[in-house]
């Protein structure tokens, strides 16, 4: 597959429109050839109920509403999903989080979600207001379900800032951003 074939889909999770981590990832989006699709998603512009976990007897997961089967069929669509998260309380944002969560419903749904999601890449970016290793967390999440769902693991760009803009000073995740997406070795988590 050239990556002219990939399609990828940006979950962003910040809070704030426009955030650093937002800035960071249009930033490497921008070095994806012209023809990649590239789809953006902003989670908290489409809320998901609370995740209620039906597992062991307490039923089915229901049939989804309308954000959740959006959500759902951008992911099916997708062969590259980038969470783009700030570190939030050393993890990814909560609307994230709740995404993640409905993964574990999606499993339970007729719709082969585990075999569908094999062999897409899974890729994180990140902004953080300290260093590299408050992020550890978030990376860890994203990798544990790159392994789970035997998705490639495309790694993590991770900038620093804390007010608005910061991370454009950021001369080094600014570089990295150039070839995040092209120049990265994918690996099966």
């Amino acid at each position: 597959m050239t990556m002219i074939d990939r399609s990828f889909l940006f979950l962003v999770g910040a809070a704030r429109a426009g955030g650093n981590t937002e800035m960071l990832a249009r930033r490497a989006a921008k070095e994806l050839p012209q023809d990649a699709d590239q789809r953006w998603i902003r989670l908290p512009e489409v809320p998901l109920a609370p995740f209620e976990d039906r597992r062991h007897g307490a039923g089915e997961h229901p049939s989804p509403g309308e954000n959740e089967q959006l959500l759902m069929d951008a992911t099916f669509a997708a062969t590259d999903i980038v969470i783009v998260s700030p570190v939030y309380w050393y993890s990814v944002a909560a609307s994230v989080k709740l995404y993640l969560d409905y993964w574990s419903g999606w499993l339970r749904l007729p719709v082969e979600f585990k075999p569908r999601m094999a062999g897409k890449t899974l890729w994180g970016v990140s902004v953080l207001s300290e260093t590299a290793r408050e992020a550890q967390p978030l990376i860890g999440t994203l990798e544990l379900c790159a392994e789970y769902l035997s998705m490639n693991w495309g790694g993590v760009l991770l900038g620093n800032g804390s007010r608005p803009g910061d991370v454009l000073l950021d001369d080094s995740a600014m570089a990295a951003a150039s070839t995040f997406f092209t120049g990265a070795d994918l690996v099966r988590a």
